[in-house]
């Protein structure tokens, strides 16, 4: 051992042979092609992209750009490694759960094909995915709040209430969308959002059963809070989770079952009203409306959901008739087999035509599969389930919970056994 070494071992400093530092490689500069992928991951992971979706489109356009990349998504984070495994070099994007923008999904994924074919070179695809993301909103907030409230009216219509019902929802949807467009720009506010959401929706429908006359509370409640059951997000966790990504699909597992948590207590909260006014009439249904009403009130919830999740003017058609299909699909398969495998047609149905309609314009099937899954998706029965056990009700909560996660796997499977049967041209 050298004196120069000794000497250094004694005063604490780790030696470093020279041959070593020699060849320690220095990181060179992100390549345009990697700076592309990590912008576009993140906007896709921005916009609500589930997991498998999201690896399978980046992982494409890495192999059509010649790099060689792993990555993992969960609903906070994205990792991506680029090179051999022995020479790997990792990228972590955190990120937070973002609203669906189904338009911006339909530029990055147009953006992602001109990539892919050449059309336009990584460092410009970069650039351009900047501008997607500095888009101005499409829709004001007059529009969103507008259809926020046409959602719980037709909602409430589809739930089996009456006029009652309806216009009680579309309140309560009118001031829980005016609250979450003021709270949008606030997280410690919008945190709060499903609590503050379930006590208004809850509260009103006390109130207005003893001004408004006889209504079925649960009904009117139910249908206010539409927009926020959690239940497109619990099916696209079983889903994810069927194409094992577990991590990504059981944390949303427990997002969603938060979510229930929350608008159950805010429910319970907001019901307390109902105990300083004096006894309305209870047991008493809601007037049967004509069945028409049921078709103009799917009508108006595909546009409804169409512009909450910012869809493209043109889409509002395919998605109104995207969702009205699965939705007597599920109907009609729940009169002659059940209310499980009523979904499960409901959602095959739905699979089936958003392939084949994505093939027909080259444009992703998420654009009508997410709409109109929230037609069908088991989130009022969950919120049933849970408003049961609050109720001190144990038997009959579980018996309810366990329907509703019957039905998630229902749509979940209806989902995949489309996609085995009409392959998607696109990975979105």
């Amino acid at each position: 051992m050298c004196a120069a070494t000794v000497s250094s071992a004694l005063e604490g400093t780790p030696v470093v042979p020279s041959e070593i530092l020699a060849s320690t490689p220095s990181l060179p500069p992100p390549a345009p092609a990697v700076t592309f992928i990590l912008r576009l991951g993140q906007a896709l992971h921005r916009y609500g992209t589930p997991a498998h979706r999201l690896e399978g489109l980046m992982q494409r356009v890495c192999e059509r750009l010649g790099l060689d990349t792993r990555f993992f998504s969960t609903p906070t984070a994205i990792f991506a490694s680029f090179g051999p495994p022995e020479a790997l070099q990792t990228c972590l994007i955190r990120t937070e759960p973002g609203d669906t923008d189904l338009e911006r999904l339909t530029l990055l994924d147009v953006l992602a094909d001109d990539v892919i074919h050449g059309r336009m070179s990584p460092s410009e695809g970069a650039l351009r995915v900047e501008a997607i993301l500095a888009r101005p909103p499409r829709y004001g907030p007059l529009l969103q709040i507008l259809c926020w409230t046409l959602a719980g009216a037709a909602a409430g219509r589809l739930f089996g209430g009456g006029l009652r019902e309806m216009l009680v929802a579309a309140l309560s949807s009118f001031a829980i969308g005016a609250f979450d467009l003021a709270t949008v720009k606030q997280p410690s506010t919008a945190r709060v959002l499903e609590f503050a959401a379930a006590i208004i929706a809850s509260a009103t429908a006390a109130v207005a059963a003893r001004f408004l006359g006889p209504l079925s509370v649960e009904v009117a409640t139910l249908a206010g809070l539409i927009v926020l059951l959690p239940g497109l997000a619990l099916t696209v966790a079983i889903n994810e989770v069927a194409t094992r990504n577990l991590i990504s699909g059981t944390s949303r597992l427990t997002g969603a079952a938060l979510v229930f948590l929350q608008l159950g207590f805010g429910v319970a909260l907001g019901g307390k009203v109902a105990v300083l006014l004096p006894p309305a009439p209870v047991g008493l249904t809601p007037a049967a409306l004509p069945p028409w009403t049921a078709v103009v009130s799917l009508l108006v919830a595909g546009f409804a959901i169409a512009v909450l999740f910012r869809a493209h003017p043109r889409d509002w058609g395919w998605i109104a008739l995207g969702g009205t299909c699965a939705f007597a699909g599920s109907r009609l398969g729940a009169l002659f087999l059940g209310p499980q495998l009523g979904a499960f047609v409901g959602a095959l149905l739905l699979g089936i035509g958003s392939n084949a309609l994505a093939k027909l314009r080259n444009r992703p099937s998420m654009t009508t599969v997410l709409p109109g899954l929230m037609l069908l998706v088991p989130g009022s029965v969950g919120f049933r389930s849970l408003a049961s056990l609050m109720e001190r009700d144990v038997v009959a909560g579980v018996d309810t919970a366990f329907s509703m996660l019957m039905v998630a796997v229902a749509l979940a499977s209806g989902l995949l056994a489309a996609n085995a049967v009409l392959p998607p041209r696109k990975v979105l």
